[in-house]
């Protein structure tokens, strides 16, 4: 019963710190309409970050400051809000395809650069020794797990209090009327650019912590950690719980992981281990068709609120107009 309730304290611990990524997506895409695919390359950023700003000293590499994992934590916000904002900036003119490609682009280098930047990031052997929350606790896993669980659970709900009140701000109403009629909001004399740059810079920010607690929360990170497959089981995540909802993205997040945490346990039960990497190919397969039967059932997702956009003309602009008013 306590192992059984230990692995449940790490496996909401877990889907957590992913649903601090898919909220981070969730401001980007379901709130103002910013398609990145490249989510990886800021954890990853995040990750670094935090582990080279509270590491040991290493005379292996650079960094290693020895600092406290608060700090490690908010150098990682500045670090991947700056990382965001200076790529949203270079490329947030682009439609929709193309800032994908660009986004995508931009995580595979962040993954390069931690690869081979050995002196910098330990490249293939990535950063250990990084310092855990209550790590006293280690010898004993359910209190460790239940501590953990504990600070990851409140800094989400921070996190989602902070995004629900910006998102029924005026702010945050520019921004879902950028998503919805770039045009009228820009007659409004809304900078959309000005508005874009600062959402992709906050998601950033949000992503490059989730990064930095999964750092820690494991006290190991390495390149391996940051490939593609990231980016699809956020997105997935997200548009199961919903676009343009912070809800749905916690729940989608924590049903997604439940499903990739479930096929795999049974996968390693069903299959021989000589199978078991060809099996694990089954994972993709069980959120391939989850996603579809919820697209089939729920096409917004389960908790998605995002409208559809059949206003046109004179309404448009008279809903976007009320949408970005302060009052």
């Amino acid at each position: 019963m306590m192992d059984l309730l230990g692995y449940g304290a790490f496996f909401l611990t877990t889907a957590l710190i992913f649903s601090l990524v898919t909220l981070g997506l969730n401001l980007q895409w379901g709130l103002t309409g910013l398609f990145n695919v490249g989510l990886a390359g800021f954890v990853a950023i995040g990750a670094y970050t935090s582990a080279l700003l509270t590491t040991p000293d290493d005379a292996a590499r650079l960094g290693g400051f020895g600092l406290p994992i608060v700090v490690g934590w908010a150098g990682a916000m500045i670090v991947g809000g700056i990382a965001a904002a200076l790529t949203g900036m270079a490329t947030l003119r682009l439609r929709s395809d193309y800032l994908a490609i660009t986004t995508f682009g931009v995580a595979v280098v962040v993954q390069l650069v931690a690869l081979n930047a050995q002196k910098l990031t330990g490249g293939p052997f990535g950063i250990g020794f990084i310092p855990r929350p209550f790590g006293g606790l280690a010898e004993k896993p359910l209190l460790f797990n239940l501590s953990n669980l504990a600070v990851v659970s409140a800094v989400t709900l921070i996190v989602y209090l902070a995004l629900e009140h910006l998102s029924r701000s005026p702010w945050g109403r520019v921004l879902k009327a950028l998503r919805e009629d770039e045009r009228a909001a820009i007659s409004l004399g809304k900078s959309a650019r000005f508005y874009r740059v600062q959402a992709f810079a906050v998601g950033g920010a949000i992503m490059a912590l989730a990064g930095a607690l999964q750092a820690h929360f494991t006290g190991f990170i390495a390149p391996d950690n940051y490939l593609p497959i990231l980016t699809f089981q956020v997105w997935v995540m997200l548009i199961v719980g919903g676009s343009g909802s912070n809800l749905g993205a916690v729940i989608g997040s924590i049903l997604v992981w439940a499903i990739w945490a479930g096929s795999g346990t049974l996968t390693s039960i069903l299959f021989p281990p000589e199978q078991q990497a060809r099996a694990a190919a089954l994972q993709v397969a069980a959120i391939g068709v989850m996603l579809c039967v919820i697209l089939l059932i729920r096409p917004n997702g389960l908790l998605g609120d995002r409208p559809r956009r059949p206003w046109f003309g004179k309404r448009a602009k008279v809903a976007t107009a009320k949408s970005i008013s302060p009052s």
